[in-house]
């Protein structure tokens, strides 16, 4: 997380809800909850994102999103599962997300998915870093800080 976020409020999408929180940047480490339905905004674990949702948790957090493109008849991506909730565990400040595929067809176009597993990470709304292939959980978690410090 950059300096500059640490003293100004951000927008979190609530993964519950969808109501978009301000926190401020020092609270992150203190698991804030949403102010709309009381759940934790960060709670490590991997949202399922849709058409319907992920406009909004792309665009509107203003923390890293990272997603995992993923189909359920794909061998590398049922093996990379488990990895990348493991990951998504070790980085709270991170909102770790997964796209189906094989179901949101529309949104594997919009991001020119053309091999799974691909992990797109997104800042502020821009797709920032993009790899294709199933990663280990460390592996993701080193992918995940080099994209970062970029």
């Amino acid at each position: 997380m950059s300096a500059a976020h640490s003293h100004s409020p951000l927008h979190l999408v609530c993964p519950h809800c969808a109501a978009i929180n301000r926190v401020p940047g020092e609270r992150l480490a203190e698991a804030p909850n949403c102010g709309q339905c009381h759940r934790p905004l960060l709670d490590g674990q991997v949202l399922d994102l849709t058409v319907d949702n992920a406009e909004r948790h792309i665009s509107r957090n203003q923390i890293p999103v990272l997603v995992d493109f993923w189909a359920p008849w794909c061998g590398p991506c049922q093996m990379m599962g488990p990895a990348f909730a493991q990951a998504a565990a070790a980085e709270p400040a991170v909102r770790f997300a997964k796209i189906n595929t094989q179901n949101e067809t529309t949104l594997a176009q919009r991001f020119g998915i053309r091999s799974i597993p691909t992990l797109i990470l997104f800042a502020e709304g821009r797709e920032v870093r993009r790899q294709a292939g199933a990663m280990d959980a460390a592996s993701i978690r080193r992918w995940l800080a080099q994209g970062l410090a970029a």
